[in-house]
């Protein structure tokens, strides 16, 4: 974007002498668009008068029309071009509003038939507004030269749509603290990280593009919210050009801002000894570091670890940027983090969700080194379903020259090794005219897919594995929402024996993966935990790691949701009671327990009690014996006892509680923060006796590092 220089905006705001009256160009108050050329649907037959159908509303236009390209939705595409007129003003000044992609949601200017200067709207992620804003161009170099105008909605998808009004020449450029401008500094990149000042949301969709130029190229290129009062510091690593000068720029920033004077380089991440130790900070759940995390990605085991990759925004607290960031752990539970894994290839082509598998065989033939051959599978959102692989360690991956592998309307790669067919799949969520599946490809060698089949009914996301109940083994196919089907698979087409069935039972969860080449031959699975923190410099986690095995009921065999055994690798001190029985009215047996960690494990018969509840830290949870139901606070799910019993596990850290029941068949996470300053428990009955053969409370221990 090509916007007025800092020196001209502050300088001819203050111009003393009498302005020229403002020239229209158009205000979009007619029944159509009068002399502007129309082509595609986006644009309608005329101009709109706020929102269409099911947009947000629109503000911030004058009079009653304006140019709204959401005719027919994100989908349609279009152009309206202006009659040709005389440039005879300093400056353009207009209203915008919508999609910020470049070249694709914009306004032009053409002399000669040749744009000169574009703009977008100012939005290319979720939350964002659709008010216009004002905005304008200097365009004193082309006074006196004919021109045109261009309004292009080139873009399908979030924000693919352009909204202007009130297109005016001028002696006077828009207000200074509203127009969008270009500002740039020179810095020596002497340190490791790059230091970028950063608001939590302060205001909405008010967005920057910064950029790291490095010899004239841009390096790194990333959206974030820039401020003079900045709630973090967000770090860019630029080890890789230690020493060279480079060049900060960032577009869309007011022209008085002062926030750029602030953007420093450092060998240290902002308050580096604070991290971990925020207030709500999970301690028993990873988080990363600084800024948004979503879907774990890429969760293989190799050369000793267990890699976490995972869709990471960098540079922000909410949701944007997608890159892969990266942890490792020995145990699934004391994460390191690790310098970010993949980076997008380009503004706008983020790295989006995906697996990673271990080359055994060298396959692919990539391999150099003694080191396991990871490869992984993520989607491009401009490009498709690409590989990468990785020699060191995970540390650094190498983009396959040929990628994308798969190109279609989809995401999500999910990469195995079927060895009955002795090929790799991949699973990937697909859609085909409207219908929503995933599909599967297979290779020999990890380069060449071929697409075999698709089941329907399935939402991002996928996962596919198998699992062994008694003499017959199961592959069970799931995805995002963590419901699932038991069936079938050949290695080309899954068959499905039963109904899709209820995953977990909890909120705030989402995107489950399983490792791959869990060295114990587990499936250990963990998911996105929903966990928004708000005030921190990071924001959500993910869930505890999860041991996935297949029980027999009377409906058929059903998936099991265990935490790992090496949960219990965290209890610093114990606290056992039973065999007990509980009557109403009986003393609290955990009055005298406390803690702010948590694992509480309880097993018991409900004898003639019509309810059995915990308090934990303020949320209770219940079992009402008659229906066999599981509560936690709003949540309710079925929880069958199981030989006459039920047990219970609760986990509980400073923003979120998991609870499992029924040997595994429910699993409630929730993310949901307990009273801070509530650490008691109780237990109690309700309508009768209860025997408990044990309840037992762990306090536990932080997986991060101690001060």
């Amino acid at each position: 974007m090509k916007t007025l220089p800092l020196i001209l905006a502050l300088g001819l705001a203050t111009v003393a002498r009498a302005a020229a009256p403002d020239l229209l160009i158009a205000d979009f108050e007619g029944k159509d668009y009068g002399d502007w050329k129309v082509e595609g649907t986006a644009f309608g037959s005329g101009p709109a008068h706020g929102r269409i159908g099911g947009q947000m509303i629109v503000e911030g236009f004058q009079g009653k029309g304006l140019v709204n390209s959401f005719y027919g939705g994100d989908k349609s595409t279009g152009k309206l071009t202006s009659p040709e007129f005389k440039v005879e003003r300093k400056f353009i000044k207009f209203l915008i509003g919508g999609g910020g992609w470049e070249n694709k949601t914009c306004m032009n200017l053409l002399i000669g038939g040749k744009r000169v200067l574009s703009i977008t709207g100012p939005n290319t992620q979720p939350g964002g507004s659709e008010a216009l804003e004002p905005a304008g161009w200097s365009v004193d170099a082309f006074l006196g030269q004919s021109a045109r105008l261009e309004i292009v909605d080139d873009a399908k998808g979030g924000w693919g749509h352009i909204n202007v009004d009130q297109i005016e020449q001028s002696d006077l450029p828009a207000p200074v603290s509203a127009q969008p401008v270009t500002l740039e500094r020179a810095l020596t990149l002497d340190k490791k990280y790059v230091l970028f000042p950063v608001t939590n949301g302060s205001k909405k969709g008010k967005k920057q593009i910064a950029s790291v130029l490095v010899g004239g190229e841009v390096v790194r290129k990333f959206d974030i919210e820039m401020g003079e009062q900045p709630d973090w510091f967000a770090h860019l690593d630029v080890s890789a050009w230690h020493g060279k000068a480079a060049v900060v720029r960032v577009e869309k920033i007011s022209a008085d801002s002062k926030a750029l004077a602030l953007v420093t380089t450092s060998d240290k991440l902002w308050q580096a000894d604070e991290i971990y130790r925020e207030p709500l900070r999970g301690q028993l759940h990873f988080s990363p570091r600084r800024g948004w995390n979503n879907d774990p990605n890429g969760m293989v085991f190799a050369d000793g670890l267990y890699h976490l990759y995972f869709q990471h925004n960098p540079y922000g607290w909410p949701w944007g940027n997608m890159h892969w960031g990266h942890a490792t752990s020995a145990d699934m539970l004391h994460w390191t983090e690790q310098p970010e894994a993949l980076y997008p290839l380009q503004y706008g082509d983020w790295v989006f969700s995906g697996s990673a598998i271990v080359d055994k065989d060298n396959t692919s033939g990539w391999k150099k080194g003694t080191n396991a051959l990871i490869v992984a599978a993520y989607t491009s959102t401009g490009r498709g379903e690409c590989i990468v692989y990785s020699n060191d360690r995970g540390q650094t991956f190498t983009e396959f020259e040929g990628n994308p592998v798969v190109k279609h309307h989809g995401r999500d790669p999910r990469l195995l090794w079927h060895a009955p067919s002795q090929q790799w799949v991949m699973a990937v969520y697909t859609e085909v005219e409207k219908v929503r599946a995933i599909a599967f490809h297979t290779s020999p060698d990890l380069k060449t897919w071929t697409y075999q089949s698709r089941i329907e009914g399935f939402f991002e996301c996928p996962d596919i594995f198998p699992l062994t109940l008694g003499a017959k083994t199961y592959w069970i196919l799931t995805a995002a929402s963590s419901e699932y089907m038991l069936g079938q698979f050949d290695g080309k087409k899954f068959s499905p024996e039963t109904a899709k069935l209820k995953g977990h039972q909890g909120k705030g969860y989402y995107a489950a993966q399983t490792f791959s080449h869990e060295p114990q031959g587990r499936i250990i699975q963990i998911g996105w935990l929903q966990t928004a923190t708000r005030g921190m410099p990071f924001n959500q986690s993910m869930s505890l790691p999860h041991e996935l095995k297949l029980l027999a009921t009377p409906d058929g065999p059903r998936l099991t949701w265990t935490p790992v055994k090496e949960l219990a690798t965290l209890r610093a001190k114990s606290h056992r009671f039973g065999p007990l029985t509980l009557a109403p009215g009986a003393a609290n047996p955990l009055a005298g327990v406390k803690g702010e960690l948590l694992e509480i494990r309880a097993a018991f018969a409900p004898g003639t009690a019509t309810e059995i509840a915990f308090t934990v830290r303020g949320l209770k949870i219940s079992y009402d014996c008659a229906k066999q139901e599981l509560s936690c606070g709003d949540r309710r799910a079925p929880a069958p006892l199981r030989d006459g019993k039920q047990r219970l596990i609760i986990v509980v850290d400073r923003t979120a509680f998991e609870v499992n029941a029924s040997d595994g068949l429910t699993y409630m996470p929730l993310a949901t923060a307990p009273a801070a300053d509530d650490l008691m428990l109780s237990l109690g009955t309700t309508g009768g006796s209860a025997t408990f053969d044990a309840v037992e409370v762990h306090e536990l221990r932080s997986i991060w590092p101690a001060p």
